[in-house]
């Protein structure tokens, strides 16, 4: 599961790899549950699809949530139990389909016996478009907050991400789209949706752990 990752702050990357004319300015690099990242959804007022960036919630926050610090365990959906779950049904029903723009994610990596930050990314380089499910919460005073979650997959028979975790756990990953997909992705209802969430080659991925000692393993 992925709870920490870089989100992409150069603004003219966001708006090329993505096709979105205004991206928000970006606070940070790091993100991490409850932090404000960027992502993007199809403007609703568009008949023709157009796609519009926005910040919100690392961590979805349903409608009915009382507070925000729910946020804390929502940054990653199941795809096999999102439409079941009460944190993220209604977004899934509604068609909320996002892309969360990430430069790398981070898993840990326990070849040397305890839990070591591994960066992933995309072997060329270029941004990862990863699909996700928004959602808007409004406070006692009226005021919005945007929030979002990233799906994910068993990743048991991936021979990159099946590294990752303890030894014992599932091995998951999050559902990082290609790029002719990211616009299909948007527009997809409640039954296209899922076959989307497949799993990204591990071919196009590379990864780097940086251990205690400075060393590093590819």
């Amino acid at each position: 599961m992925c709870s920490h990752y870089e989100t992409v702050n150069d603004l003219q990357s966001l708006k090329s790899h993505f096709t979105v004319a205004e991206v928000p300015e970006i606070g940070r690099l790091d993100l991490w549950p409850g932090y404000l990242g960027p992502f993007i959804k199809n403007q609703e007022s568009s008949s023709e699809g157009a796609r519009h960036a926005l910040l919100g919630s690392f961590g979805l926050v349903p409608h009915w949530a009382s507070d925000t610090k729910i946020a804390r365990n929502t940054y990653n959906a199941r795809s096999e139990t999102v439409a079941d779950k009460p944190s993220y049904r209604d977004a899934w029903r509604l068609g909320r389909r996002c892309i969360i723009p990430a430069g790398a994610v981070y898993e840990p990596d326990w070849r040397s016996g305890k839990a070591v930050a591994a960066r992933i990314s995309r072997v060329d380089g270029k941004p990862m478009g990863i699909a996700g499910l928004w959602s808007v919460w409004k406070d006692a005073k009226g005021d919005i907050l945007h929030s979002y979650t990233m799906l994910t997959i068993n990743a048991d028979d991936h021979p990159l991400m099946n590294q990752f975790h303890k030894p014992a756990d599932e091995k998951r990953m999050v559902v990082i789209l290609p790029e002719n997909e990211y616009g299909n992705w948007l527009c997809s209802d409640t039954n296209g949706g899922r076959a989307f969430l497949q799993a990204y080659p591990a071919e196009l991925l590379t990864s780097e752990s940086k251990l205690a000692n400075g060393n590093k393993v590819a």
